[in-house]
């Protein structure tokens, strides 16, 4: 897979989780033996997305602007921000995603809240 399908594809999926339609992301993107690092959820597949659905519907107006993303043999890191106005939230985050046979294989994401008033006058992106 070219390294400019697998950012499109990482940037669709990740688009479509924030937008909240979860499942279709995960249908059209993500590997049946997909497994994730985030440190609060299970590492399999389902964990995952149901997290992912459940936070979707708790902040259905979540905001996702994708900043950089750089792709890399079979990995993909999109740099983006993600705000959820009504809770106060915004963060910069970093989402890794490794692929296998065009499907997402793997993820990692960190994120850092974004300082209200920081003294670097390039900002966080």
């Amino acid at each position: 897979m070219a390294s400019s399908s697998i950012q499109d594809t990482a940037i669709e999926f990740l688009t479509l989780c924030a937008s909240g339609d979860v499942r279709t992301a995960y249908e059209r993107h993500v590997a049946a033996g997909f497994r994730h690092h985030n440190p609060h959820f299970r590492s399999d597949r389902t964990s995952l997305l149901e997290a992912m659905e459940k936070s979707a519907a708790e902040a259905p107006n979540t905001s996702f602007d994708v900043k950089q993303a750089i792709a890399a043999g079979d990995t993909v890191a999109v740099l983006s921000q993600v705000q959820r106005v009504q809770q106060g939230f915004n963060y910069a985050v970093v989402h890794i995603l490794r692929f296998e046979d065009s499907k997402i294989a793997e993820m990692w994401d960190v994120g850092q809240e974004i300082p209200a008033d920081s003294p670097n006058e390039l900002g966080m992106f």
